[in-house]
């Protein structure tokens, strides 16, 4: 229904808008409990039972930590005296804060709802979840002032290796993209303490080249990399830029995903962490292969199941086009 679902959106714009103009941690807590309140029956309306699994496993990591930074604020209220977002100062409700906003952004390793989530989805909501519902915890932890670099750095590092390292063992397609966003995640929280700015503009970059891949893998109506080998006859001018597009997602020049993590390295070595930045730009090796092993499912290889000429590869969807194409140009061209 049309009416649902434009109040079910203006829920999960006003829950976001609420936590981003919010300085109070009861207010901040309230919009993020609007925003995972609207996008719970979107994330449930096919009622596929794979669906209402990974709704029921979303509500609940939510659920936790939502009431984790309940806790943690209350906690600094009863501490300190005031609910200030900027003002936090005692040591313990900032580390409750950082790990309840890890838990609700899927940051290693409290990341392993994500891929399971995600894989439960519709490519649409996918979408959602992997690129708006990000912003509300991000501004929060933008916010967020001394918290305790150790904890950051070790989120961080934790999250691109998993990333990297889970993502080589999938076959689904979905699950590769929720491995991908928590490496992603992580070189973002890495430099969150050097550089906010980076961290923003690594969102952002993410948000545009993730928007490209889903709306790539929806259009071919793929879920697995098996399905991506038939995808040359479905729509072969996408299909050929597809692969750019993903290793633009791992971060190889002269594509844009290459920009975040080169200026993230560069501050990193600036403030004396070569260690850190090379563990962090060695496993960014591990989620390029399994970028560049889907690239290969779909362009080197060829399906013997399917006759070229009969199959139509005409664009289904006009209203898919041009968000694809805008966002799969700056996704390939932005550096």
């Amino acid at each position: 229904n049309p009416y649902i679902l434009a109040t079910l959106l203006f829920g999960l714009g006003l829950g976001t808008t609420i936590t981003f103009a919010s300085s109070h941690w009861l207010l901040a807590w309230m919009g993020l409990e609007i925003n995972t309140l609207a996008i719970i029956p979107l994330m449930a309306q096919h009622h596929h039972p794979r669906a209402v699994e990974a709704t029921t496993k979303y509500f609940l990591t939510q659920a936790t930590a939502a009431a984790m930074l309940l806790f943690a604020s209350t906690t600094n209220a009863w501490l300190t005296g005031q609910w200030d977002i900027q003002q936090m100062s005692h040591p313990f409700p900032l580390t409750l804060i950082t790990l309840a906003l890890a838990l609700k952004i899927g940051l290693a390793p409290m990341h392993t709802w994500l891929p399971e989530v995600l894989q439960g989805l519709d490519l649409t909501t996918g979408l959602v979840l992997s690129t708006w519902q990000k912003l509300a915890p991000f501004a929060l932890l933008l916010q967020i002032q001394n918290v305790n670099p150790t904890i950051l750095v070790t989120l961080g590092l934790a999250s691109t290796l998993v990333g990297g390292w889970g993502g080589l063992n999938q076959t689904q397609l979905r699950k590769v993209l929720a491995y991908s966003s928590i490496a992603h995640l992580g070189w973002m929280i890495l430099i969150l303490q050097y550089s906010p700015s980076l961290t923003l503009l690594a969102l952002l970059t993410y948000f545009v080249m993730t928007f490209s891949t889903f709306l790539v893998f929806k259009l071919n109506k793929s879920t697995s990399i098996n399905a991506l080998a038939i995808s040359w006859t479905k729509a072969p001018i996408l299909t050929s830029l597809t692969p750019l597009v993903l290793l633009s997602l791992g971060g190889l020049p002269p594509l844009t995903g290459f920009m975040p993590k080169w200026l993230i390295l560069q501050e990193l070595a600036k403030q004396d962490l070569a260690p850190l930045a090379t563990l962090a730009a060695l496993s960014a090796l591990l989620s390029l292969y399994f970028y560049l092993r889907i690239s290969y499912a779909m362009t080197l290889t060829m399906s013997p199941n399917n006759l070229t000429g009969v199959t139509p590869w005409r664009f289904s969807s006009p209203q898919l086009t041009l968000p694809l194409a805008i966002a799969t140009t700056a996704t390939i061209t932005l550096l």
